[in-house]
């Protein structure tokens, strides 16, 4: 199933988001997660890679894995990172070789010790030179893009903002995945600034069940995410035992969750660490099967 397939009348498109772990160890438990993850029937798994580029290969060893091991549709993320154009499609060919059906065209953060993108000569500046390229080349492949709810961290206004989303998905992205949030105004906003922007594409919210406070306080604070400060008043009445954090994570991601499907998204995109046992909670809660 492509992601132009997976979102349409009638239906809620699930789906996951895995990471290449970098040990043995870290792959064997990546599967062990990925199978109770599949008793929820998604359209789709995606996998990202590291920095630059770094982890292309494992990131294409994962999602073939998952793909045939549990028959599921996957994603490969890619970004204009580090690479030349032709290298890009030299990637897509072996994508394309390994049974992957989509892609996550982003242009990419900076690499680590970087402070912006510096475009690869023979390379591409900007996601929707990615879309366009992928489109034109490898017309099968389903195609997501990032929306920015909350406003991506360089974009000089929201309305720039909406301007570069709307050249992605006019160069041929099929969806809009969101970067995580945790208040839903924040994407019924955004939602509704896409439709008046001309961007008919879906918009697919992307969450993330908290397990940690700690952990999750820095992973918003890289991306520009907000914590509400109901959110964090929950989170800190949790106090420091692992077992209260993650229980107030499910039960916000719940609320989230529920609230969403019956504002009638499209689908729900979870990043989920490579674990399964917040996702899964959250999805036994709302008895939500793709």
């Amino acid at each position: 199933m492509t992601i132009a397939a997976a979102y349409g009348p009638d239906r809620v498109a699930l789906s996951f988001e895995l990471f290449p772990p970098k040990t043995d160890q870290g792959d064997a438990a990546l599967l062990k997660h990925v199978a109770r993850l599949m008793e929820f029937r998604p359209s789709f798994v995606t996998c990202t890679y590291g920095a630059g580029g770094s982890t292309q290969d494992k990131t294409l060893q994962i999602v073939s894995r998952v793909h045939q091991d549990f028959d599921v549709p996957v994603a490969t993320h890619l970004t204009c990172v580090g690479s030349t154009a032709d290298q890009l499609r030299s990637y897509l060919s072996d994508a394309v070789a390994a049974g992957v059906q989509n892609v996550v065209a982003l242009r990419g953060d900076p690499p680590k010790g970087e402070e912006q993108f510096r475009q690869t000569a023979g390379g591409f500046a900007y996601a929707n030179e990615l879309v366009a390229m992928i489109r034109g080349e490898f017309p099968t492949l389903g195609i997501a893009v990032a929306g920015y709810p909350e406003v991506h961290q360089e974009a000089p206004s929201r309305e720039a903002d909406l301007e570069n989303l709307k050249r992605k998905v006019d160069a041929g992205a099929d969806a809009v995945i969101t970067q995580l949030f945790y208040d839903n105004q924040d994407f019924f906003r955004f939602r509704d600034d896409c439709r008046r922007a001309g961007i008919e594409a879906p918009i697919v919210p992307g969450l993330l069940p908290i397990t940690n406070t700690a952990q999750i306080k820095r992973i918003t604070a890289l991306c520009g995410a907000r914590l509400p400060a109901e959110l964090v008043d929950r989170l800190e009445a949790a106090g420091e035992d692992p077992d209260s954090q993650f229980e107030a994570g499910v039960e916000i991601a719940t609320r989230q969750t529920v609230e969403l499907l019956d504002q009638g998204v499209p689908g729900i995109h979870y990043y989920v660490l490579n674990k399964s046992e917040a996702a899964s909670r959250v999805l036994q809660s709302v008895n939500l099967r793709g």
